[in-house]
């Protein structure tokens, strides 16, 4: 098992890709924290976790409130005594056309996908250099890397991440922490429910691989990353995306 000993706590992980990355590392031997603004949704998954015969603590963690992410890390390491990976996957959407969108849309999306993962990484980089070793994960997007139609705000926080990624690379990199991101494309989760079918149809044709991809599909990236076969890359970009920006 790739991850065999190791702790991670991964944020947004009540359901979705965070749900499905919670799983696969707790397969792949993890001790894993899952944290969801939903507790109950956490709970689904710890519990998911158990009955494979793996380890969890569901926590409910607002990642905009720095004094619950520090809670959270600090309950990780009281629990496990220590913290090897976070993955930064918590996020939201709320689209609309640049004239069109409120305030209100605007920061409520980069309050948890830029400023969460923030104070998240923060939080947990301050244990990683104490321990002079860790990995750290951020949730980018393809739409972080070529914009996309009506997600100002959205595409403003995966832009921001992929820029934070490759910063904490080149300050944490001497302390003996990578940290990656993973640019998911159109993946088939809750959140891709809201989307109209005729878009999604468009998506999966417009993909080379002719399909959206699975929360699997993105999890499977996040367990190499996190794993020791990945020792060398740090401050890397990885797509899963079936291609579609080809």
């Amino acid at each position: 098992m790739r991850l065999e000993g190791k702790v991670a706590i991964i944020t947004g992980s009540g359901r979705g890709i965070g749900k499905a990355t919670a799983v696969k590392f707790a397969q792949e031997g993890a001790r894993v924290v899952v944290c969801d603004v939903n507790l109950e949704d956490a709970a689904k998954t710890a519990e998911k976790i158990k009955e494979l015969g793996g380890e969890a603590l569901a926590l409910k963690i607002d990642v905009t409130r720095i004094e619950e992410v520090e809670e959270m890390v600090q309950k990780t390491v009281n629990e496990f005594k220590k913290l090897d990976i976070l993955v930064n996957n918590a996020g939201i959407t709320a689209d609309a056309k640049l004239v069109k969108m409120t305030q209100e849309q605007f920061d409520k999306v980069i309050s948890v996908n830029l400023k969460g993962v923030f104070n998240c990484g923060q939080a947990a980089a301050k244990v990683m250099v104490e321990q002079g070793n860790g990995v750290i994960l951020n949730a980018a997007s393809v739409v972080g890397l070529y914009g996309n139609f009506g997600q100002t705000n959205y595409a403003a926080t995966k832009f921001g991440v992929i820029g934070m990624t490759k910063t904490w690379a080149k300050e944490l990199g001497p302390k003996g922490i990578r940290v990656n991101a993973v640019a998911p494309g159109f993946i088939v989760t809750p959140m891709t429910e809201k989307m109209p079918e005729k878009v999604l149809e468009m998506m999966k044709e417009k993909a080379p691989l002719k399909r959206l991809g699975t929360a699997e599909d993105v999890a499977n990236a996040y367990a190499f990353l996190a794993s020791d076969e990945a020792s060398f890359i740090t401050g890397a970009v990885l797509s899963v995306d079936g291609g579609i920006v080809l």
